[in-house]
């Protein structure tokens, strides 16, 4: 009788366990090229029918990214029209079928071991499958928590999503360093004819043909989890209260809440839900325009400078060991996401939001003021490991749940996969744009850009984003419509 009056703690806790799996496989996807990319460059290269460019190379590399916005973009139609679980279930298919096609991309028609045009082709729309997973699970798994998430604790639970993603990316790099073990990774000279030039005979050939196969085909075992486990979570109660399935939804409700509980809880949903889908500028473009914004000031501060391209900073840096800088630096994030999750639900999102786009800030002034001088090395290191920790306790976790939980219910299904389609598109003009900026302006002016961008996050988020601590995802309707 205690347990259906307060409602099951270990229940919700299992639920949100298994969705933020997809958070995980988020992170693992994203990563995993990494490790894989040295020796898929040095296949391809030994094709005969094309050159290999760096071009082809820059691309297959971040191929993945072109599904991330296809899957973000269609969020919002899926979760609208087959529910969030059933778009988590597509998204963990898309992730199996990535990872298999990807470790095997001749898919026993083409000649296996052979590099072509036809199998490099074949392999990129692998990866893009994989990227419509990672859009899918990066708009509906915040989403499907957000929903099913008392509001007490919603921000908590959702930041756990992004600590799955940076928990995703160290098990890739530490499972492509176990795959390689005491395979040496090839040196590549392109030496004009598409062919490649090796080291260390066996050991890197070993590398070139086998081992980035089973570094991509490592994400078989958690997608397939994923896959399987997320068919035995609940609906959330508010896609079902949308749908006129209300016993559903109070008995969901009542397992996680409490019978009591369940029925205000329902009632206010059914209050606000007055018809089961609304035109996308219902609440105004006030409502969307925040939405998208936090997503765009998410990667326009620059994270994934860092994150995608940490070992090749810490090398022109001066450092004679970036591998290990760069894996130090993953725990540190890990650990300050940590943060987030243990103070979100109170200090509230808007002050972490701002402490941390002010910190972001320094560290990245940081940066431009003391790279390339010798004698402030250590101060330039520590400058980036600010920047880098400063995202983690704040823009990383807080802009999903904020994402989460800002749109109104008859709304949210859409205007979330618009907010991660801009999250998605500013990515990649993040991460193609860095290089070439820093090479033409010099790394002073890329970081200092970036910091600009953190004091103009600041003050967005001070004068426009609502404060959402402790409010139910039925009273942002109520916000939105004054």
């Amino acid at each position: 009788m205690n347990k259906n009056q307060q409602g099951s703690r270990s229940y919700l806790i299992s639920i949100v366990m298994v969705a933020v799996l997809g958070g995980l496989l988020f992170g693992y996807d994203t990563a995993v090229i990494s490790g894989a990319e040295k020796g898929l460059q040095a296949f391809f290269m030994g094709a005969n029918d094309f050159v290999y460019t760096d071009f082809w190379h820059g691309f297959t590399s971040s191929s993945a990214l072109i599904g991330c916005i296809i899957g973000s973009a269609i969020s919002g139609l899926l979760a609208s029209s087959w529910g969030r679980k059933r778009s988590l279930i597509f998204a963990g298919i898309m992730f199996f079928v990535s990872a298999w096609g990807s470790m095997c991309p001749e898919t026993m028609v083409l000649a296996h071991g052979e590099p072509n045009l036809t199998l490099l082709i074949v392999f990129n729309i692998y990866r893009v499958i994989g990227g419509i997973g990672v859009g899918l699970a990066s708009a509906v798994c915040p989403m499907y928590i957000g929903e099913i998430a008392p509001s007490n604790i919603r921000g908590m639970l959702v930041s756990w999503n992004q600590f799955a993603i940076i928990f995703g990316q160290l098990v890739v790099y530490f499972v492509n360093f176990f795959i390689l073990g005491d395979h040496i990774a090839p040196i590549i000279e392109s030496i004009g004819n598409g062919m490649n030039q090796l080291t260390n005979g066996g050991e890197a050939a070993w590398a070139i043909e086998t081992g980035w196969r089973y570094m991509f085909g490592s994400e078989m075992v958690p997608a397939g989890l994923f896959a399987l486990l997320i068919c035995f979570v609940p609906e959330t109660p508010r896609y079902l209260a949308m749908n006129g399935q209300d016993e559903k939804a109070e008995r969901i409700l009542a397992r996680i809440n409490g019978a009591e509980q369940a029925k205000v809880i329902l009632h206010d949903i059914k209050n606000t839900v007055t018809e089961k889908k609304e035109k996308l500028m219902t609440y105004g473009f006030l409502c969307i325009f925040v939405g998208v914004m936090l997503s765009v000031f998410q990667q326009a501060v620059g994270i994934n400078a860092v994150l995608y391209y940490a070992p090749r900073i810490y090398e022109a840096m001066g450092f004679n060991n970036p591998m290990m800088l760069t894996v130090f630096n993953g725990i540190v994030n890990l650990g300050f996401t940590c943060v987030a999750i243990f103070t979100v639900e109170k200090l509230g999102r808007k002050p972490l939001l701002i402490i941390g786009s002010l910190g972001m800030a320094i560290g990245a002034i940081g940066v431009a003021i003391t790279f390339g001088n010798p004698d402030l090395q250590l101060m330039c290191m520590v400058s980036i490991m600010v920047y880098s920790a400063s995202f983690m306790f704040s823009w990383g976790p807080i802009c999903w749940v904020l994402i989460a939980e800002v749109f109104p219910n008859t709304i949210r299904g859409a205007a979330v996969a618009i907010a991660v389609a801009f999250q998605w598109i500013f990515n990649w003009i993040v991460s193609t744009s860095f290089v070439p900026l820093a090479n033409s302006m010099g790394y002073w002016f890329t970081y200092g850009l970036y910091g600009v961008i953190c004091v103009l996050a600041a003050v967005f988020v001070w004068r426009l984003v609502p404060e959402t601590k402790g409010k139910t995802l039925e009273d942002m309707t109520r916000l939105w419509k004054k």
